[in-house]
């Protein structure tokens, strides 16, 4: 992740982070009261928590994408 973003994400768990991701595939942009079901589904985070969560997540997506961060090399195992 981003740097500017790690500060941001670094109170939410693994778990949370999980349960984030299954949330925003059920609860698509067009659902109603959409980061209110999603911090439902969080547990323990405010709607305006996950919102901003998701801002951070796009942003550095974009970044990833546009080139912005080189992508990762990985040492071949081998096979």
């Amino acid at each position: 992740m981003a740097s500017n973003s790690m500060s941001s994400n670094a109170s939410w768990t693994r778990k949370e982070n999980k349960l984030f991701e299954r949330a925003l595939a059920i609860y698509d942009q067009d659902t109603p009261d959409r980061w209110q079901n999603v911090a439902r589904a969080v547990g323990g985070k405010s709607a305006e928590e996950v919102r901003r969560h998701y801002e951070l997540l796009i942003r550095d997506v974009n970044d990833i994408e546009s080139g912005r961060y080189p992508q990762p090399t990985y040492r071949s195992n081998g096979n």
